[in-house]
């Protein structure tokens, strides 16, 4: 007898290779079974998700959810498990100095948290974060994320100002060395929302980057992104994707621009993860949910295999967790999204304001995290979770809360 039973969904697992209707087992918080015409008798309970899209637990491989410690930490429940979400890595909200603070927030939630370990010493409950030399410190920052092996994944930097003008280059150099000496990853944020340093400092960037190491806000419009004058990518975008660097796109408030992200399709280096960068202020001003960004991509013309492939199985890889998440494989974890693919008429928006009309919005649905059911809180919008919807040619469009 199983816990659990997920009936006639379409099952769409790139790294397992599946696609087709079939029926997803779950006993004792692993996957025990996916196979067609499983019998409802044979589990405790059968939940008929007939018409719905079964995947591996989105991941949200960029979000803020260092709750009640900074600002703008979202509850990682209502980013994660009630919005169709089982694993969240928070990008960076705690430095050296706070991360103690996770142990107030780690054992009182059901979604899984993968703490990135930002280089300034007290992470973002300071903005803006780096305010002089002094507020980076190596040896703590590897000494914190040494003490926490296996929970804390990467190191963070973000290209903003006043860092760069502060400390130049220099800052993520250090930062790169913390991640090595930990053993851990890189994540770097792009874009500059000040605009005050150079542009090329891209070009710079990009050769620190390692095979494993993540390139966030792939599709930001602000200055030092990955397009040059001209809406060219850089030399330097090419040569870090054929070293195996990651590209993810983290929406954000202020970081993701749908004419950015049609260059960059156009010229063939495409990103690897889909992600929020989910904050308390970007909840209400931009952007809701992993879900939400599914469906701008769906939008941007990716298939439906690729999309829940940049939710799932590669951000596991890039999280370094793929050795147990981001599959449906048998003997896994039971972490599994199951989403509505709803046809309609809708527009959602970029940070700029910039309209993008789609005939396809991804709402969630149940969440399974370790074999544990959850439904959906509310939704972003009074009207739930679907996008703003068309109007007339000829009529305003609302921009809503996007």
């Amino acid at each position: 007898m199983y816990d659990l039973l997920l009936k006639g969904g379409r099952v769409i697992d790139a790294a397992s290779g599946l696609d087709g209707v079939m029926d997803v087992a779950v006993d004792g918080g692993t996957i025990a079974r996916i196979a067609a015409g499983i019998a409802a008798g044979e589990a405790a309970r059968v939940l008929d998700v007939s018409g719905k899209l079964v995947t591996p637990g989105l991941i949200d491989v960029h979000a803020h959810v260092f709750e009640s410690i900074n600002r703008t930490g979202v509850n990682p429940d209502l980013a994660g498990v009630h919005s169709g979400v089982t694993t969240i890595v928070d990008a960076g909200s705690a430095g050296a100095a706070t991360f103690g603070g996770w142990k107030h927030i780690l054992p009182n939630c059901a979604t899984e948290i993968v703490p990135f370990l930002h280089i300034c010493q007290t992470g973002l409950a300071t903005l803006p974060d780096i305010i002089a030399e002094s507020s980076v410190n190596v040896s703590d920052t590897i000494r914190v994320a040494s003490e926490h092996k296996g929970l804390i994944r990467g190191i963070k930097a973000r290209m903003v100002s006043p860092a760069l003008e502060i400390m130049g280059m220099e800052m993520p150099k250090l930062a790169k060395r913390a991640a090595k000496e930990s053993g851990v990853k890189l994540m770097v944020h792009i874009g500059d929302t000040e605009k005050r340093y150079d542009p090329k400092v891209i070009r710079s960037l990009l050769p620190i980057l390692e095979k494993g190491d993540i390139l966030t806000h792939y599709f930001t419009a602000n200055p030092g992104g990955v397009l040059d004058g001209n809406g060219k990518l850089v030399p330097e975008v090419k040569e870090a994707a054929d070293r195996g660097v990651w590209f993810d796109t983290a929406h954000g408030r202020m970081n993701f621009s749908f004419d950015v992200g049609k260059r960059v399709i156009e010229q063939g280096v495409l990103p690897h993860c889909i992600s929020t960068d989910l904050t308390v202020p970007g909840r209400v001003m931009t952007v809701h949910s992993m879900t939400e960004m599914m469906t701008r991509f769906l939008g941007l013309g990716f298939t439906l295999p690729q999309v829940v492939t940049m939710c799932t199985a590669n951000p596991a890889k890039a999280a370094g967790v793929d050795d147990r998440l981001g599959s449906l494989a048998v003997g896994r974890q039971a972490d599994i999204s199951v989403l509505d693919i709803r046809p309609g008429d809708w527009v959602v928006y970029d940070v700029l304001g910039a309209g993008l009309r789609v005939d396809r919005a991804v709402v969630p649905f149940v969440t399974v995290k370790k074999g544990r059911v959850f439904t959906p809180d509310w939704g972003p919008r009074s009207w739930g979770w679907e996008p703003d919807r068309a109007l007339p040619a000829g009529g305003p469009i609302r921009g809503g809360c996007c």
